[in-house]
């Protein structure tokens, strides 16, 4: 309507800024040139958080690994957690609402974790994405392999299926 009143097509008019002279992008815009697209090595990435650890230096950057190392392994121990409270469940009323709130909650934390370790894979860099691999084999040789202290006893010779990730069979053979 306004367009209209002004003596226009409705269409408006709509002027052009000029070209930057200095070829710069707007101070606001600075980081989305540090970022990636494909997969590159270097201790210069930006993950999580902005210019973390960017230019810190090789310890920040290995701080960084490790922290998305210790990330992805408390990601299978969450796994195996929420396995061993949803087969252990509640007797009566009570508790069975306190243990579906604490298998609620841990299965959030595991997500909240699993999706840190993701966007943090998303900053391209090939040392992250190791670290996060070697997270999860970790995490799964430490909480859910038999491998672990005390999983396997000396007369125990298979080890349980739920925990090495193998699905409950439903009795009929191959």
């Amino acid at each position: 309507m306004r367009d209209m009143a002004m003596g226009g097509d409705g269409m408006g008019t709509m002027t052009m800024a000029p070209p930057r002279a200095d070829h710069t992008a707007p101070p606001q815009h600075k980081m989305m040139g540090m970022m990636h697209m494909s997969f590159f090595w270097g201790d210069r990435a930006v993950v999580l958080f902005p210019g973390w650890p960017g230019d810190r230096g090789a310890g920040m950057y290995l701080l960084c690994l490790l922290l998305v190392l210790a990330l992805a392994a408390l990601t299978e121990a969450l796994a195996l957690l929420s396995r061993r409270l949803a087969r252990r469940g509640g007797e009566g009323e009570a508790t069975a609402a306190a243990s579906a709130a604490l298998l609620t909650a841990v299965h959030a934390a595991r997500m909240g974790t699993a999706y840190i370790v993701m966007l943090a894979v998303m900053s391209f860099n090939v040392g992250v994405l190791l670290a996060a691999v070697a997270g999860h084999a970790i995490g799964f040789l430490l909480a859910r392999s038999r491998v672990r202290t005390g999983a396997a006893r000396a007369g125990d010779a298979s080890p349980d299926p739920e925990l090495c990730g193998i699905p409950p069979s439903n009795g009929s053979k191959p």
